[in-house]
């Protein structure tokens, strides 16, 4: 424990020892579900190393409806584990463990009114349906408000190895309670036809494969990267690699070293939420929308990577513990994968007037996870470039969230994709949390627009273009949206240092994938997710506001927490230790050639340094080595 940094990812061994001390008190009863631990960050960060940690984690007692949030102390060097308080929070509100959703299942395929209406749809075999425990906020039914609830979305599959995804129980919606496990309402809308043909994605399923050559990354001198504990240098970069429940992976501590001058770009980064809503009145679609981090977990969600399948070429890997749901520490191997890769260009020039060309590629570092949501797949890939730049990119696969539909009918809000089969037109939001710390921990935001200069006098041609920077002061101010049209982007800009201009050296975020909402003012779905009405908000640091859309989402007032509440407060950002909340967001209208499985969909944003150096930071990268010319040597300059 002596070499644990604050932000390193929890081990198994600091999870048990907490929850081994909660299991010993008589308040949770006989069969406690658990929801997360997680480093409290805002405690944490002043720690020396070998001090114990600070954490929180969540337990329910299911027959009591009750629920605490805990706060306790890991064991370090100079302390044993320890409790420290138990602060009650309703009973309804915390996550849904995928242990939980696995009792849940297990109690709607005993019961015997669902078994009735499958029975209808020729359904007999209960073994081979699934059923997913969805979140139902907003959606309570009256009578119920104050229970801790669920609603299932029903699937069916023909084998034990067919894809349940590709056949959607149409018109069959049951209701349950979380913590009696019992089914308290059966929906059913009538029969739809099931499926008729295989959803099946498995190799072989539509033919035989195609002839594909070899292709093989090999770094014969081994990758590029150094690694202590946590901790990745690569090139000029440096950062340290965390984990946690709610988000997955998390960055923390990047910084660039600039000949020697260690500067600081951002004190964390990650994704901080997901939500998807589901843009369709059909009695089996109406109520999909879920925040996928606050109301399950991106942690425990995330996949073990596997060389050659999901990653190329010198892979190093980190493993994560996370707490399930029954209480038990568990680790996901290969949890995160960190790998270099080619990137074509970085810029190139050719005289033509002396036929001298030069040319440096462009290598990256990536570091990466994949989170599984049921049916959905997300990847979420942040690169360090040469050039100074950070970019995430997040990759959308796996299936689509499908619905049934009679014979003969037409989709009027979404495509068919099989028949009896359609998908439902949908959006992803990712709620991004960006600690900044631009050349120090103190900074300010601007916004940068284009236009065009309208006094005559100064643009006689009419071709003049100018930027215009105004200062986002307050949080109020700091609600914005993106315009492509006017090349709106957004400035964070360091207290006092200056590059040799004399300007304020900064950081410019980008946001290339936006969307609007397509729901009613006064939805539920509208008045649930209001962070996604904004593509930035900005706030001044504040160790209590750790989610954009609160700490306990499920079943919450719609829209009672998060950060269009805490920017009402409008402090002042003129000067502050500043956190971003970009909001990547993708429209998805479903296509055929999605189906069974669906192609990579990418979106993303970046950070790019704006006056934060003096000219091209790479500068200094030497030319290409071609393994394949005849010299074998430099081949891109001077030739």
């Amino acid at each position: 424990m002596s070499d644990t940094h604050w932000n390193d990812p929890l081990t198994e061994e600091e999870i048990a020892g907490v929850i081994a001390l909660v299991r010993a008190d008589e308040r949770i009863g006989e069969r406690p579900r658990f929801w997360g631990i997680a480093v409290d960050e805002a405690l944490a960060r002043a720690l020396a190393p070998g001090q114990g940690r600070p954490v929180r984690t969540v337990v329910m007692n299911p027959d009591a409806h009750a629920a605490w949030e805990i706060a306790a102390w890991t064991a370090g060097s100079d302390r044993e584990a320890a409790l420290v308080s138990w602060r009650p929070v309703d009973a309804k509100r915390p996550g849904v463990s995928s242990e939980e959703a696995r009792l849940v299942a297990a109690a709607c395929r005993e019961d015997q009114g669902l078994k009735d209406a499958l029975a209808k749809r020729g359904i007999t075999d209960v073994s081979l349906v699934w059923v997913d425990p969805e979140s139902i906020t907003g959606f309570e039914p009256a009578g119920y408000e104050d229970r801790r609830l669920s609603w299932g979305t029903v699937w069916h599959r023909e084998t034990a190895d067919d894809n349940g995804y590709a056949r959607p129980v149409s018109g069959l919606v049951p209701i349950i309670d979380l913590e009696t496990l019992k089914v308290i309402a059966i929906e059913d809308h009538g029969v739809v036809p099931m499926a008729s043909e295989t959803g099946n994605y498995r190799s072989g399923t539509w033919g035989s494969d195609r002839e594909v050559a070899p292709l093989e990354i090999i770094q014969p001198q081994g990758p590029g990267f150094g690694i202590d504990g946590q901790e990745v240098t690569w090139q000029n970069w440096s950062f340290r690699i965390g984990f946690t429940h709610r988000e997955g992976m998390v960055l923390h501590d990047i910084t660039y070293n600039d000949h020697g001058t260690v500067r600081p770009v951002m004190k964390r980064a990650a994704i901080n939420e997901m939500y998807v809503p589901y843009l369709d009145p059909d009695p089996t679609a109406y109520r999909k929308n879920f925040f996928d981090w606050g109301e399950y977990g991106a942690g425990p969600l995330t996949a073990s990577l596997e060389l050659g399948c999901d990653c190329l070429g010198e892979i190093r890997y980190f493993d994560a513990a996370v707490l399930n749901g029954h209480g038990e520490a568990r680790t996901i191997k290969n949890a995160v994968c960190l790998h270099e890769e080619d990137h074509s260009i970085l810029w190139k020039h050719v005289n033509t007037r002396t036929g001298e060309a030069d040319v440096r590629r462009a290598r990256r570092l990536v570091v990466s996870f994949f989170a599984t949501v049921a049916n959905y797949d997300y990847g979420f890939y942040w690169s360090f470039h040469q050039d100074g730049m950070i970019e995430l990119e997040i990759k959308l696969t796996g299936v689509m969230s499908v619905s049934g539909i009679a014979d003969g009918a037409t989709p009027p809000y979404g495509r068919m994709v099989a028949p009896n089969v359609q998908a439902p037109n949908h959006q992803h939001y990712f709620g991004l949390r960006l600690d900044m710390g631009v050349d120090g921990p103190v900074n300010r935001l601007y916004e940068v627009h284009s236009e065009i200069e309208e006094d005559e006098e100064l643009n006689p041609y009419g071709n003049a273009c100018k930027t215009v920077r105004t200062p986002l002061l307050t949080e109020k101010a700091a609600a914005r949206r993106a315009n492509p049209a006017t090349a709106v982007h957004w400035l964070i800009e360091s207290d006092d240092t200056r590059n040799r201009f004399g300007d304020k050296t900064a950081y410019r975020v980008s946001i290339q994938n936006t969307a609007r909402l397509y729901a009613k003012p006064g939805s539920i779905v509208e008045r649930k997710a209001p962070f996604v009405a904004q593509h930035l908000w900005a706030t001044a640091y504040e160790g209590s506001e750790r989610f954009i859309v609160g700490e306990y989402p499920n079943q919450a007032d719609l829209g009672a927490d998060g950060v269009q509440v805490w920017q009402q407060a409008d402090r002042s950002l003129d000067g502050a230790e500043l956190v971003l909340w970009p909001v990547v967001g993708v429209h998805h209208t479903p296509r055929p050639e999605e189906w069974p499985i669906m192609p990579v969909h990418r979106i993303g944003m970046r950070l790019e340094p704006d006056g934060f150096f003096d000219r091209n930071p790479s500068l200094d990268l030497p030319a290409p080595m071609s393994a394949h010319s005849e010299s074998s040597g430099s081949c891109c300059s001077g030739h």
